[in-house]
């Protein structure tokens, strides 16, 4: 059984445009002022037979920056840093660190336990752990008489 996790977007088709409209201008050493310059965290999921892993790289936060948020089967992951306030004057051609806060929304599958959800951070990477329920085995069941 194949369950695909599906990050949240009010307008999907958008998203589909800004990626095509960041390829167009890729070589372009400005970037135009127009492009919405919002960056999420990359992420990884992958499945083991016992749990569903969700693997998000947040370099430059720490640990008490981030934050876990479970409710019917969406997982949402925040980052909320303080802003540090720089003397220097600089002018950005490119700036794709992740900004300040960010968030991102991941639909879990029904078959995991939303309940026994477990995360680690280290180095830079926040790892979370939803472990999968117990299915029952098929079986067949005598018909009497």
């Amino acid at each position: 059984m194949v369950t695909t996790l599906v990050k949240q977007s009010l307008f999907p088709e958008f998203e589909t445009m800004e990626r095509r409209f960041r390829r167009m201008f890729e070589g372009i050493p400005l970037m135009p002022a127009f492009l919405p310059q919002t960056v999420t965290p990359a992420a990884d999921v992958y499945e083991t037979p016992k749990e569903l892993v969700v693997e998000l790289e947040v370099p430059g936060y720490e640990q008490k920056e981030l934050g876990l948020e479970i409710s019917d089967h969406t997982l949402t992951v925040t980052g909320m840093r303080e802003e540090v306030k720089e003397e220097s004057e600089k002018t950005f051609r490119i700036h794709e660190r992740l900004e300040r806060t960010f968030e991102r929304t991941f639909v879990l599958p029904p078959e995991v336990d939303g309940e026994h959800i477990t995360a680690q951070f280290e180095k830079g990477v926040l790892k979370v752990h939803a472990p999968k329920l117990a299915m029952s085995k098929q079986r067949k069941v005598e018909i009497g008489t």
